[in-house]
């Protein structure tokens, strides 16, 4: 993908195209997903000594209060933060892939290990690298006698909106009216997943989600529905013969006008 893009002007994603309240919609934008684990570590001992200067707070409050902080601390606009799986006691084991786990544990005992994972989603990879810093920071914060380390999956980078991609909107809708067809607003991006696109969208600008419209999506019982496919199929071959009408190279802003 990345070696295509290299040599092409635009990227057309032809996942769903999303429809609400019988609404098209246009998409410039997909969030990053991002994976990532936590462990944390503390003294054990028996739980009559939890929170004294010898025992300290152990793994199970060190890890809490990451996941508080983060909750605090980190929320702004386009960010969501999520955590998947929590693990602790007084043995921690988690697969390679840090998607399953077992623990063990007792009431009496300070827990010695804990473990956490989840992903953040952000609007542009600029946002990521920003509460990334953020998460390490508050992760450094060790309450007495326990200690933690963060790591970041590669995952999906972010796809940021652009005037670029804005603009092939606009061609698209200059489709739209040219068939007799509604004009399509942008999507939230809250509204939609991570997409392969984003691996492009710092290269060429890109339109994601221009393909096949039904329900349940990525579930058992996924739906096409039918009766778009016309008019998804009509808008998306003036778009792309519109496209290939522009000069190489050209400004899609001023051609988009």
């Amino acid at each position: 993908m990345i070696a295509a893009a290299h040599h092409s002007d635009v990227a057309l994603e032809f996942e769903g195209t999303p429809r609400m309240d019988g609404v098209f919609y246009g998409s410039v934008s997909r969030r990053s997903s991002i994976t990532w684990h936590i462990r944390t570590a503390g003294e054990t001992g028996h739980s009559a000594g939890i929170f004294n200067a010898e025992k300290g707070y152990g793994a199970i409050y060190e890890l809490a209060r990451i996941l508080d902080a983060f909750r605090r601390e980190l929320p702004e606009t386009y960010l969501t933060y999520n955590v998947g799986m929590v693990l602790g006691g007084s043995t921690v084991s988690v697969d390679a892939a840090g998607d399953n786990g077992t623990a063990t544990g007792k009431g009496n005992v300070i827990a010695p290990a804990a473990y956490a994972s989840g992903d953040i989603r952000t609007i542009s990879n600029e946002q990521t690298e920003r509460v990334e810093k953020k998460m390490e920071a508050i992760v450094a914060e060790h309450l007495a006698k326990a200690e933690a380390t963060i790591e970041f999956g590669e995952g999906y980078p972010a796809m940021a909106p652009t005037a670029e991609s804005r603009a092939l909107l606009g061609i698209l809708n200059g489709a739209n009216a040219s068939l007799g067809f509604g004009s399509m607003p942008e999507l939230d991006p809250m509204k939609r997943g991570a997409g392969d696109i984003s691996f492009v969208a710092g290269i060429v600008p890109g339109l994601a989600g221009i393909g096949a419209t039904g329900e349940g999506a990525h579930a058992p019982g996924e739906t096409i529905d039918l009766s778009t496919q016309p008019i998804n199929t009509k808008r998306d071959a003036v778009l792309m013969y519109r496209l290939s009408r522009i000069a190489q190279g050209a400004d899609l802003v001023s051609a988009a006008r």
